[in-house]
């Protein structure tokens, strides 16, 4: 019954996994810009928390997650513009190689050896990479074309 009213009137479309979608384009342009800049937020809050260690704030502290923020932000837009512009395989491995990238940093900023952090970003990066890879290799054609 209450699929059946979600499906009916005002509808625009549908997802790609067939169930209706609530949102407008006008709130899909607005996601696709704030998510980034959210979670860069939350990134460069982390990191410049992580770096201070307990210590006392400092506008070099303040600074540093500002820049984190900024440099998160523009490099997460970067990958989810054109990542999807790759073939399925790359298109993993971009998005991979950034979150095991942005783990790496976060907890080398904790002050952990180079080795941990290094190998920390590669187990994070191999485990999203089996993620994505999966996702993308279940859900398009080999050409790049979207299954649905």
């Amino acid at each position: 019954m209450a699929h059946a009213a979600l499906t009916s009137g005002g509808v625009t479309g549908s997802a790609p996994s067939g169930l209706p979608d609530v949102f407008d384009a006008r709130v899909h342009r607005t996601a696709r810009v704030a998510i980034p800049v959210v979670m860069g937020l939350v990134y460069g809050v982390w990191a410049a928390t992580n770096r201070r260690d307990g210590g006392p704030l400092t506008v070099w502290n303040i600074l540093f997650g500002v820049v984190t923020a900024l440099a998160f932000i523009v490099l997460c837009l970067a990958v989810a513009r054109f990542a999807p512009l790759l073939t399925r395989e790359l298109h993993s491995l971009v998005k991979s190689a950034f979150a095991g990238a942005a783990v790496g940093f976060l907890v080398s900023q904790s002050g952990q050896s180079v080795l941990r952090c290094a190998a920390l970003g590669a187990a994070v990066m191999a485990g999203s990479f089996v993620a994505f890879f999966y996702r993308y290799y279940t859900r398009e054609e080999a050409d790049g074309d979207r299954v649905g």
